[in-house]
């Protein structure tokens, strides 16, 4: 784990103390990221020969920028964005346009209240990306963290965010 990224994970962290907005980011952050790549879903492109989506191509700078902060956590981060990824061509291959169009905006609309009610109901303060908004890109590493965390793995990280010696059992 880079100096940077510790930084700025601690620096995150404190947006995200109360357990109900930690949820409902969870929801918000999936729900953001299917809509910013269902539109995107529908334009095929052809790279070097192999035929891919937009959003496939548009997800790829990101993917390397979290591969850069955190290995395991990008790989982590990497395997939800295939599913997201493969979802969106499913819904994108069985909806009208239109349908898809209705489908980002409820999406966008879920998505942001959840992190809106999230900062302001739960945590009562402010989401972190308004005092720094390079804070956009480390919420699906935060949550990615967490379930990191969860399943007993990455100490180092559970001393960032939960304040835990690396000793203790996460």
């Amino acid at each position: 784990m880079s100096s940077y990224f510790r930084r700025q994970l601690s620096d995150y962290v404190e947006y995200h103390r109360d357990p109900w907005n930690c949820a409902m980011h969870v929801f918000g952050i999936l729900f953001l990221f299917l809509a910013a790549i269902l539109p995107l879903s529908l334009w095929p492109i052809t790279v070097f020969g192999i035929q891919a989506s937009a959003a496939t191509i548009a997800v790829i700078p990101v993917l390397v920028y979290w591969f850069l902060l955190d290995f395991a956590l990008g790989a982590g981060i990497l395997a939800s964005a295939v599913v997201l990824l493969s979802t969106a061509a499913v819904i994108v291959g069985h909806t009208t346009t239109t349908g898809m169009w209705s489908l980002t905006a409820i999406l966008i609309v879920v998505g942001v209240a959840s992190q809106i009610v999230g900062h302001r109901v739960f945590e009562g303060r402010q989401p972190a990306l308004v005092d720094n908004p390079t804070h956009l890109l480390l919420g699906p590493m935060f949550v990615m963290a967490k379930l990191f965390i969860a399943l007993g793995f990455r100490r180092d990280l559970a001393v960032i965010i939960q304040g835990q010696p690396q000793g203790a059992a996460s």
